[in-house]
This record gives structure tokens, sequence and C-alpha cells, in this order.
């Protein structure tokens, strides 16, 4: 099955997104949506996926032409770059507190008195009788 992926026309095929299909089957020629096509259909067969190389087959059919572009160029979905990430445990900020509503562990604090009083027409405290 690995062996399968690699002569796909997009060698990431399994690991893009809807959206990043979309544009990435532009510069594809018909011979080459219709392999993408038929790889979806006899693996994952996932609907909202095989329905962005259909429509571009049939673009194709009608006379459109591929577009300008490297299907295989780097992409941000791909994830290089992220192995080196500067940010370690010494390096991250110290928390600044727990959040107002509490932890699981620590519980919130409470606002202050709570108790209902009767106010006037000018926002006076009224006695209760």
């Amino acid at each position: 099955m690995a062996a399968d992926r690699d002569i796909l026309p997009l060698p990431d095929y399994d690991q893009l997104s809807r959206g990043s299909l979309e544009s990435r089957v532009r510069p594809l020629t018909a011979e080459q949506v219709e392999e993408l096509l038929a790889h979806e259909r006899t693996h994952a067969d996932r609907l909202p996926v095989t329905e962005v190389p259909a429509a571009r087959l049939a673009q194709l059919q009608a006379g459109g032409r591929p577009t300008q572009g490297d299907p295989a160029a780097l992409r941000p979905e791909q994830g290089e770059g992220r192995a080196d990430s500067p940010v370690t445990p010494a390096t991250s900020p110290e928390p600044l507190g727990p959040p107002p509503h509490g932890t699981p562990d620590q519980r919130g604090k409470p606002k202050g008195n709570r108790s209902w009083t009767a106010r006037g027409p000018r926002g006076r405290p009224v006695e209760r009788r």
C-alpha cells in the first residue's frame, strides 16, 4: 500500500485536507486526476474528497487546462520546520495563575457578598421590614 502511495501524482495525498486538495489538483492533467480519483475510490472512498477530483476532471474534460505550478511543492500542511521548535520547558514562560473560574484541584474565588439587597428608586439600599 505504501508503494501505491509513492506513485500518486501527489505524494502526500493521504495527508491533505479537502481545502489543500482543491488547490493541489489544479496543475494536474486529466490522467493524473483520474489516477487520484481511482485511488480514493478504491481506498478510503470519502465522498467530500472524491467530489474535488471529480469536479476538476469534469472541468478538464470540458476543455479546461492545468494551471501553472508544482503540485509537489512544499506546503504548510507538510509540517517541515516544526521539528526544531525553539520553545522548550526551560524557555517557556511561567504560568500567571489559575483562571478565575478555578481548576479541578483549586476552586475559584467567590466574588464577594452575593446576598440580595433591595434598592430604592435612587439606588440606595432599602431596609427590610
